[in-house]
């Protein structure tokens, strides 16, 4: 059967995330179904990443066997069709290798956070970002997450029902930008690692903005990371502003 990889697109918002779950919309259960009208009994679809119900993706990554061997612009275009209304897009679709896996051939994934400080609602990112009312200062948060970067035991930024074998981790980076905001300012957060535990990169952020607020010091992450209690984390942010926007591999099928 051929192997094709897909390139995902979503908004998050509408669906429990992307693993298919009974009795709820999920993305796996959008795109399954798209698959569907295609061609009967396809395999259940592989993803580079399992994002959480809220979260978004700008380049999530599957792949699925069928048994026609597909035009790739012609399997993106039929999918597309059977996907709408969903805000879910397939970007591009290749044809790969048969030892090609989304999840476990992927090198490491990147997450882009989006937090908006301003009074004022926002209105075309309603979302799309997570806001809060405050001012947020940009240094205090740097220094913090220079704390983070290397490998470490994680509990402290793990989710109680985090289901992996080890809370011990690489994180590869994790890089804040502040640039203008109508109103206001927007920080994003770039993280990268091989992989991540349930709520990483969401307790990341949740208690990195509490530095940004001037209510913990720098010095208190690295307390809270040698911890190793999830006692210790700050409060965990809303999903909203959180999206899967790269996996690598060691050779970029869609290039």
């Amino acid at each position: 059967m051929p192997r094709f990889a897909l390139k995902i697109e979503y908004d998050g918002a509408p669906f429990s995330g992307w693993q298919r779950q009974t009795g709820v919309p999920s993305v796996q259960g959008a795109v399954e179904a798209a698959l569907a009208r295609l061609e009967s009994d396809v395999p259940s679809i592989a993803a580079a990443g399992r994002t959480d119900a809220g979260v978004h993706a700008l380049a999530q990554v599957a792949h699925c066997d069928l048994k026609r061997d597909w035009d790739p612009f012609r399997l993106r275009e039929a999918l597309n069709f059977h996907l709408r209304p969903a805000p879910v897009a397939i970007v591009q679709v290749v044809r790969v290798a048969q030892d090609f896996h989304a999840r476990f051939s992927a090198l490491e994934r990147q997450y882009l956070f989006r937090l908006v400080s301003r009074r004022a609602p926002v209105t075309h990112m309603r979302g799309l970002v997570w806001q809060v009312p405050h001012t947020l200062e940009l240094a205090p948060m740097q220094k913090a997450a220079r704390h983070l970067l290397g490998r470490h035991d994680f509990t402290t930024f793990r989710a109680s029902i985090c289901q992996a074998a080890s809370p011990v981790k690489t994180l590869d980076e994790l890089c804040i930008e502040k640039i203008p905001f109508p109103g206001g300012s927007e920080f994003r957060f770039h993280v990268r690692a091989r992989s991540f535990l349930h709520n990483q990169v969401r307790s990341f952020v949740g208690t990195l903005e509490r530095v940004g607020a001037g209510a913990w010091p720098p010095q208190a992450v690295k307390a809270a990371l040698e911890a190793r209690d999830r006692a210790a984390c700050g409060p965990v942010c809303p999903p909203q502003g959180l999206y899967l926007a790269r996996v690598e591999y060691p050779q970029d099928p869609f290039a």
